[in-house]
């Protein structure tokens, strides 16, 4: 529906609407009708960028149709001392002067430290363009919150470099930028914890030059600093953007194949014309999957398969198992979907906007074959862009909000009772009308009244559009904590237990992202401590509980929202035993001389305060010979030398002479003998005294006999205890 038309209706609805509106067009909060306050917008993200306490504004500009400068709207609450709710273009100070095809905006703590950064993703349909990524100058950087820098040069590791070895990049070099990052068509990238070490990962979704969809979504691993490297266990590399059929599915099992109805995994098909991604664990065992939004066919659902795979990440296609139907988003159009529990029964759904042709949809899943036939929408068969969920009735359920390019926004009530029951329906009345070409919507409290506002992103130069929440009603549910997973029985060590839960609410998920939400232990019946939990993506947050506790651990997990309204786990169990410090003997030791093997034992348990009893023995050493015990505080390796093999890294640290003395009948009856734990307390090294300290040892001895006159032991690496 073009412009004219849309004004046209407008004027006829406008009378009918007004009476039972709960949203109200703002014409006085944000800076409309100032340079910027408009152009070819196609996604907005309402995040706190100073970390004051109110939500800001950040715009994505340019998209498919210019190269323009991406905008930021500061909420002048708090900080700013000025009204909560009240924006200002502040993107001369704060946002670095670039001009990108930016379709999406995404934040995330890329780094840890406390703030959130930023991950743009543009599309070269106009200029060939990276990604980028924009780093918040508060925490860790020492600058002041909330003022972004580029640094995309930095944050891509090794992009477009494969030796085969160190580096596996499945970029082409060709299309490696000097500037950072490559040549990308990205319309939706999204930061999950892919590999549960409690940092956020990159899922880089791409719908290929010209939308065809043949250059392939990619993974990037963080390492924990907030620099990301691809993940592509397949070492595969390409030659240009596009990835041909049969080739490797660079991190998906199998090989390429577009529109694969195979979920063995032996296909996947990684290079469909992807326009969103969506994440969250559909399955329940706590790894967070995800779903490529796919513009011109079937959406693609890829399974996290970690836990499958005993704890080494991988991903497998399974859209054709995943499904009660064959076709189950059969027209061209398809666009974004969104996960989130519609029917109240604690497993994840589906959305899809425009699945039946111009028709949207609901997928439920029961949390067995998961995601059941499509159900159509009455009343939403009119092309529309991207859905977000609310509680507009604050009846404790998810709406769904739908921005419209070509048409009307939609704001469709969820009147279903819950507990595997769903019901969508178009509600009249609720929304304004207005004339905006919507591509993107955010629903968040905005001014803090407890209501939730809608912020829509308008392209072709119409105003971005804000909406403001007339019923000041707060949300008066408590979000639920549905699942928690059960911990092994351990021992003590440095280690930390970590803990998923699953965690939902009456909110989209990047609401429900920022609820507090912590995980409680006990030791023994005692009183619980509280340790904040972190959003892994979806539904699913993780925690840590301390690796060198002893005893019965209670734990559960407790998450608020910024409402007051808190929701509690059940309480589950471990048993965590003494710490024994997991010594492990590995590499090999020389032969001796005499045609004897040495080998290297232990008796006890390392500690940092026991003073003795951790003694550590090579036996099967030639009788009264010199030798010693050396150890690193750096590794271990495996490294031929000098006719046997050097098994710890440098520095390493040499300890007194010993002499391996006789116990019986030469020549293989010496042994040496040192108590680690009585060098722990007497070497003034406070570094052996910090509980976890990981320790790698190997005896060197003389051999008259043998070549270069001396011979090792095999190895020995361990951890001290406390």
């Amino acid at each position: 529906m073009n412009t004219v038309l849309r004004s046209t209706a407008a004027i006829v609805l406008l009378a009918t609407a007004a009476a039972a509106q709960s949203f109200q067009v703002d014409t006085v909060r944000t800076p409309q009708g100032l340079p910027g306050a408009s152009g070819f917008t196609e996604n907005v993200e309402l995040f706190d960028v100073d970390g004051d306490g109110d939500s800001d504004a950040l715009w994505a500009n340019g998209g498919e149709f210019g190269v323009q400068q991406n905008r930021i709207w500061v909420n002048q609450g708090f900080a700013q001392a000025g009204t909560v709710g009240f924006f200002a273009d502040e993107t001369a100070a704060r946002y670095p002067a670039l001009l990108d095809g930016s379709r999406d905006i995404d934040f995330v703590d890329l780094d840890a430290d406390g703030d959130f950064d930023v991950f743009v993703s543009n599309t070269s349909g106009i200029a060939n363009q990276s990604c980028r990524f924009l780093v918040n100058m508060g925490g860790a950087q020492g600058g002041s919150p909330g003022f972004f820098q580029d640094q995309t040069q930095a944050r891509y590791v090794n992009v477009g470099l494969n030796d085969g070895v160190n580096t596996h990049s499945s970029v082409a070099p060709s299309l490696a930028l000097a500037s950072g990052g490559y040549i990308d068509w990205s319309c939706d990238s999204v930061f999950f914890d892919l590999d549960n070490d409690g940092d956020s990962d990159l899922v880089q979704a791409t719908y290929g030059s010209l939308s065809l969809g043949k250059s392939p979504t990619r993974l990037f691993l963080n390492d924990g600093d907030g620099f990301f490297e691809e993940f592509n266990p397949s070492g595969f590399q390409l030659t240009g953007s596009d990835i041909s059929a049969g080739s490797p599915g660079i991190w998906c099992e199998g090989v390429q194949r577009q529109r694969t109805t195979n979920t063995s995994g032996a296909e996947c098909d990684i290079s469909n014309v992807s326009v969103s991604v969506d994440g969250g664990d559909f399955d329940g065992d706590f790894d967070v999957d995800f779903l490529l939004g796919e513009k011109n066919d079937e959406a693609r659902i890829i399974r996290n398969r970690t836990v499958e795979n005993g704890g080494v990440l991988g991903f497998r296609d399974v859209s054709s198992a995943s499904f009660g139907v064959a076709d189950w988003a059969p027209m061209l159009g398809s666009y974004e979907q969104e996960f989130g529990d519609l029917d109240g029964d604690n497993d994840l759904d589906i959305f899809g906007t425009n699945w039946n042709g111009t028709c949207n949809t609901v997928s439920l899943n029961d949390a067995v074959s998961f995601f059941g036939a499509p159900a159509t929408i009455a009343n939403s068969c009119t092309r529309h862009d991207e859905p977000d969920y609310l509680d507009y009735d604050n009846d404790g359920d998810l709406d769904v909000i739908v921005a419209a390019r070509a048409a009307f926004e939609e704001l469709y009530e969820n009147d279903g009772a819950g507990q595997g029951a769903a019901s969508l329906a178009a509600t009249s009345g609720v929304l304004p009308v207005f004339v905006a070409n919507a591509m993107g919507v955010d629903a968040v409290d905005t001014d803090l009244d407890g209501d939730v506002d809608l912020w829509f992103a308008c392209d072709f130069d119409d105003p971005e559009t804000h909406l403001i929440n007339l019923t000041n009603t707060p949300d008066t549910h408590a979000p639920r904590v549905s699942a928690l997973e059960q911990a092994p029985n351990r021992n003590a060590g440095p280690a930390p237990t970590v803990v998923r839960a699953h965690v939902y609410d009456n909110a989209a998920w990047y609401v429900t992202a920022f609820n507090p939400t912590t995980l409680e232990y006990s030791v023994g019946g005692g009183a619980f401590t509280s340790v904040p939990m972190r959003f892994s993506g979806g539904q699913v947050f993780r925690g840590e509980i301390p690796g060198f506790l002893t005893g019965s651990i209670d734990y559960r997990v407790r998450s608020s929202d910024s409402y007051g309204n808190s929701g509690v786990s059940i309480t589950r169990t471990f048993a965590a035993g003494a710490c024994v410090g997991d010594p492990v003997v590995y590499c090999t030791a020389k032969t001796n001389s005499a045609g004897c093997v040495p080998a290297i034992g232990f008796s006890g348990s390392p500690s940092a305060s026991a003073g003795s009893g951790f003694v550590i023995q090579a036996t099967q050493s030639l009788d009264n010979k010199a030798g010693l015990l050396f150890y690193s505080l750096s590794g271990g390796k495996i490294t031929a030398y000098q006719g046997g093999f050097l098994c710890v890294k440098s520095p390493t640290i040499r300890t007194n002479l010993l002499n391996s003395g006789s116990s019986g009948a030469p020549p293989c009856t010496g042994v040496f003998s040192f108590d680690f734990n009585a060098h722990i307390a007497s070497s003034g090294n406070p570094t052996l005294q910090t509980p976890g300290q990981a320790v790698w040892v190997q005896f060197w001895s003389r051999d008259p006999l043998a070549s270069f006159q001396t011979n090792r032991t095999d190895a020995l690496a361990f951890f001290v205890c406390p």
